[in-house]
């Protein structure tokens, strides 16, 4: 059907594109790369076709590819804390398994996302220069610090409350390294996760 050529129609407005959308389908493109390929082992006009954006569109979101690397670091930054949180009220304030539960849901991270888990640790180059990351290093320590803080009762900046999150966490991350580099195949036995979280919480926590 034709217009009135006096009062033509206008045409049809195109969908606005929106930097956060454009941002976020490129980091998660990019991480699907990183656990197929590898952080070395995928190009940026990859991820942008997977993004469906032209190959030039990544450079008006990040200005090369180590930055885009970064942004796929503090996003998964962000849902490892989130889940690290989810974890800990999803039981009893004060309780051993609220502190088995943060370390569950950071074996759990690494389990369901080797590639960027490892890329969060080995991205460490330049991290002086990234103050953001360093800080959302330090919010993730601070869920494992409260949870050990609420069942030592004491306060989350006390030396001892300090000591004893940061054991925990060496514990777990260790053993979440071991587990995706199939390391653990070693031990005689099967180990459970759940129940590994348990012992070790309890060996530092229980009685104090």
């Amino acid at each position: 059907m034709s217009g009135d050529p006096h009062h033509p129609v206008p045409p049809v407005a195109k969908p606005a594109y929106h930097h956060g959308d454009l941002r976020a389908q490129l980091i998660s493109a990019v991480r699907e790369l990183v656990e197929t390929h590898g952080p070395d082992g995928f190009s940026v006009a990859e991820a942008a076709r997977r993004a469906g954006v032209s190959s030039a569109a990544p450079y008006k979101h990040f200005k090369d590819r180590s930055e885009i690397l970064r942004g796929v670091v503090s996003e998964a930054m962000d849902r490892l804390r989130s889940a690290m949180e989810a974890g800990a009220t999803a039981h009893p304030l004060g309780s051993l398994e609220a502190v088995a539960a943060v370390g569950q849901a950071y074996v759990a991270f690494a389990r369901a996302e080797p590639g960027v888990f490892r890329l969060m640790f080995g991205l460490t180059e330049g991290h002086e220069d990234a103050p953001d990351l360093m800080a959302k290093g330090e919010a993730c320590f601070g869920v494992v610090a409260q949870a050990v803080a609420l069942c030592l009762d004491l306060p989350q900046a006390d030396a001892e409350v300090q000591r004893r999150a940061y054991i925990l966490w060496s514990f777990v991350h260790g053993h979440s390294f071991l587990t995706i580099d199939m390391k653990h195949k070693v031990a005689s036995t099967a180990i459970d996760d759940w129940d590994y979280l348990m012992a070790v919480s309890h060996a530092m926590l229980a009685g104090s």
